[in-house]
């Protein structure tokens, strides 16, 4: 089972049993990896799962409509052909932070658990190769897009390679992470959400 998978299948064993009618958020740790990944549920009344997953798969139109996104552009290749597999090149930008870039690749995964997901995996070969002057490398980048009518949910795991980040830096990229997860995750959902809409 690929990395974005084996994600999907975590997330799907931590959702509540019942949609919830407000903001909910849910962590949890994961054997040798230094920041827990975590899902936020987001009740969007109007939200529709295909209106949606379309923005998500957007991925060269990020900047300007999700929060601190650089630059996001897709990037050909014949291994992950659209409209249903995506390579992308995303830098974004942290305030206080600075940058982190990566190469990811997004998948279609159809519904499951009442979900339309959208899931990605970053490319591990691609990622290092990027220049850590640009801005950190993600170590590991995996998280998903959940969607239900009225209901948007999106997951991630996330941390920079140790080598490219400071010792500070690397504790606010990892435990202050996990502390700002539900504010981060709730601005992505919103934003995407406002995005799919007026699309």
């Amino acid at each position: 089972m690929s990395e974005y998978e084996s994600f999907v299948e975590r997330v799907l064993k931590h959702l509540p049993s019942s949609s919830p009618t407000a903001f909910a958020f849910f962590h949890w740790a994961q054997a040798g990896r230094p920041t827990e990944e975590g899902v936020a549920l987001l009740p969007v009344p109007g939200a529709d799962p295909e209106k949606v997953v379309a923005a998500v798969m957007d991925v060269g139109h990020y900047v300007g409509n999700i929060d601190h996104v650089a630059e996001s552009r897709a990037i050909a290749d014949p291994r992950f052909v659209a409209p249903d597999h995506v390579r992308f090149y995303q830098r974004v930008d942290l305030p206080m932070l600075g940058a982190m870039h990566h190469e990811l690749v997004l998948h279609r995964m159809g519904t499951r658990s009442g979900f339309a997901i959208a899931a990605w995996e970053v490319l591990r070969a691609e990622t290092d190769a990027l220049s850590s002057k640009v801005g950190a490398r993600s170590d590991y980048n995996h998280g998903a897009w959940l969607v239900a009518p009225g209901l948007v949910g999106y997951a991630l795991g996330s941390a920079p390679k140790r080598d490219d980040v400071g010792f500070l830096k690397w504790k606010a990229l990892t435990a202050g992470a996990d502390a700002a997860a539900p504010r981060v995750l709730r601005g992505n959902i919103e934003g995407m959400a406002r995005w799919a809409a007026r699309r």
